[in-house]
């Protein structure tokens, strides 16, 4: 039953992930005053990226070929390894904090490098913005979570998410509160929303993730815009199995508790993506200079948790 979980986890990421940008979009649409498009538009899109006629700029090299399958295998290994649907996957004991983080790095220096293989001024500088923000969030995303493994013991994410469900009181606790926020905020700097990035927007001054991805077209962009929103679902599940993991099946689970399992994310995740795109409408988007900053108070809060986590720990 574990490999029917790790399958039933895959297959709610792919198939949830479209969806759940279709729902922040949607939000934000409603909340604007707008009719939007409805949930399901990002999967029309992707369906009409699919069509249409793959173009490769000239001059640039496998790199910008590897890119977007890179981000995609990245992220979809992520969602494989991590404990979203169940714990105690088959692969569950390579889901541990640093090859997570790793992995995650891994797919942002991918794109990266294919916004500087196009050789385009627009490209090479939304990968400079792009590794900075980077090199600012992957650490704190250490920290945080490392925070919440000194009670636990363990740097497994299974592992934490079985200690969270053992004791939940720790959510409420001064580590597990500064935890959380450092998280959020890092989050947002990862998956470029607001106040970070501005998904919504195209003007080239402001742009980080779209300059990076401006020379891809038909099916290897439908990937890229893919796998970004598999990126951001896996990282509100993790957010939420983490602090909130009620609902998640445990060890050799049942297909009733994987169904369970299933739901609940699929119910924290959209309720994450409410709140987060509720937010985005009374948020406005950072000058670039203050990005590091906000990404420097993150890191703060998350060395505070590790501190407090020390302390009471101990």
């Amino acid at each position: 039953m574990s490999v029917a979980a790790g399958v039933a986890q895959l297959v709610t990421v792919i198939v949830g992930a479209p969806l759940v940008i279709g729902l922040m979009r949607q939000v934000r649409a409603r909340m604007e005053g707008r009719a939007g498009g409805g949930v399901g538009q990002p999967w029309r899109d992707i369906r009409k990226q699919m069509g249409k006629q793959q173009i490769t700029p000239r001059g640039t090299t496998i790199v910008f070929t590897a890119a977007p399958v890179v981000l995609a295998a990245t992220t979809l290994l992520i969602a494989a390894i991590a404990p979203l649907v169940a714990t105690g996957s088959p692969l569950d004991s390579t889901a541990d904090l640093f090859a997570v983080v790793g992995l995650l790095f891994l797919g942002t220096v991918a794109v990266t490098l294919a916004g500087i293989d196009t050789g385009t001024s627009f490209g090479g500088m939304g990968a400079s913005r792009e590794i900075t923000i980077a090199a600012l969030v992957e650490p704190t995303i250490l920290m945080a979570v490392f925070a919440l493994s000194i009670p636990a013991g363990s740097a497994n994410l299974g592992a934490l998410v079985a200690h969270t469900l053992a004791h939940p009181g720790q959510v409420a606790s001064v580590a597990g509160v500064l935890a959380f926020v450092a998280l959020v905020m890092v989050i947002v700097a990862e998956t470029g929303r607001l106040p970070v990035d501005n998904p919504a927007t195209h003007l080239e001054l402001t742009m980080v993730h779209e300059a990076m991805v401006l020379e891809y077209a038909g099916p290897r962009l439908a990937l890229v815009e893919w796998a970004s929103a598999m990126r951001l679902t896996v990282l509100l599940a993790l957010l939420a199995n983490l602090f909130v993991p009620w609902g998640i099946a445990t060890d050799r689970p049942s297909i009733s508790g994987i169904a369970i399992g299933v739901l609940a994310v699929a119910v924290k995740v959209g309720a994450a993506a409410v709140v987060l795109a509720g937010a985005e409408v009374f948020i406005a988007k950072l000058r670039l200079f203050r990005v590091p900053e906000l990404l420097a108070g993150s890191f703060v809060l998350a060395l505070l948790a590790v501190t407090a986590a020390n302390f009471f720990t101990g």
